[in-house]
């Protein structure tokens, strides 16, 4: 299993980046959110490291569902997905490997999104970074956990089972929140009750939604195939 996830996320990551459009969308859509925002604001007026955080997991959670549209894309041209639920190894392996490609993807598209964010946005990395690191690194995993999901449940189900997918973007705002709050602390802002209670918010998230991705992909993925 841990051969075979490998093997897809090592697949994935070299079509999407060989490719360049499928992250160069989501880079985009990001950094207009970004600057959109920044416009938006009167001249002299600053932007609260609260709402500058928010612009950034926005972005994030954007580019998430781009790049997790682009990675189950790949296999549906030429049967490709059935060759995949006919091998001899869990299914579950492809669902890690697409959740490890996009986690790769996406902190590469944030690598972008936080400069773009102190810049634009009038902010400065004056609070913890070893919490704010660990913050993001929580977040886009249960990000991703759930994006697997989201491109499983949107390319193995026919059209409108896959309006079924929307269902899930409100089972991410507590993530979201979580890493809004962080992010904030980053860019300093204090939290009275400090950073722990998100932090496990965010862990035990990443905890269902792993467990979820193992149980109910296969059922998601073999869809109508």
């Amino acid at each position: 299993m841990i051969r075979l996830a490998k093997a897809m996320a090592r697949k994935d990551l070299t079509l999407v980046l060989a490719r360049g459009n499928g992250l160069a969308q989501a880079l985009l859509l990001g950094l207009l959110l970004i600057f959109v925002f920044s416009l938006s604001r009167e001249a002299g007026q600053p932007v609260t490291p609260q709402e500058a955080a928010t612009v950034f997991w926005l972005s994030s959670a954007f580019c998430q569902v781009l790049v997790f549209n682009r990675l189950f894309a790949l296999e549906e041209t030429g049967e490709a997905r059935l060759g995949l639920l006919l091998l001899p190894a869990p299914i579950q392996a492809v669902w890690l490997g697409k959740a490890i490609a996009g986690f790769c993807l996406l902190l590469l598209a944030q690598v972008c999104f936080l400069p773009a964010a102190v810049a634009l946005l009038g902010q400065d990395l004056s609070g913890p970074l070893t919490e704010g690191a660990l913050a993001l690194l929580l977040v886009d995993l249960g990000l991703c956990a759930v994006g697997a999901l989201l491109g499983a449940l949107a390319t193995g189900q026919g059209a409108r089972e896959s309006l079924l997918s929307v269902l899930f973007f409100p089972l991410q705002v507590p993530l979201l929140l979580a890493g809004i709050k962080l992010g904030a602390q980053t860019f300093g802002l204090s939290l009275p009750d400090g950073p722990g209670s998100w932090l496990r918010m965010a862990l035990a998230f990443d905890g269902v939604f792993l467990g979820a991705g193992l149980l109910l992909f296969g059922f998601l993925y073999s869809g109508d195939a």
